[in-house]
């Protein structure tokens, strides 16, 4: 898995890139097939003084690509909200692949087998 974690407009302390990569361990642990991971934090100055913090993430997973983006007036708030709408995000997609298997699989199993189908009746 790649990690990517860059800044706009901010420099990234070690103490930022720390607290990334500890909240993406919870992303980790309900879905391991994770090919890419990048984020970008970026401060966004406002013309009314006040300073707006962006904390956005590309996830690529086989077969889909998953973006969140936040924001919030603190850098560490935005992130933990960021964490909490992607793990949303990758709990839904683990849960329509498991379906998506489990229906391929009853697909599989029917009822009518090929042999049911072309023995005719004796009645």
């Amino acid at each position: 898995m790649n990690l990517t974690i860059s800044g706009h407009h901010l420099e990234l302390t070690p103490a930022i890139r720390e607290y990334v990569q500890s909240k993406l361990e919870r992303v980790k642990r309900h879905f391991d097939h994770v090919i890419d991971i990048a984020v970008i934090l970026t401060v966004d100055n406002l013309p009314q003084k006040e300073k707006r913090q962006k904390a956005e993430i590309n996830l690529h997973v086989r077969g889909k690509d998953l973006h969140v983006e936040t924001f919030a007036k603190n850098l560490y708030a935005a992130i933990d909200a960021l964490i909490d709408k992607l793990d949303r995000q990758v709990i839904k997609y683990k849960n329509k692949l498991q379906d998506h298997q489990r229906s391929a699989i009853k697909r599989l199993t029917g009822t009518d087998t090929p042999d049911d189908l072309l023995l005719p009746d004796k009645a």
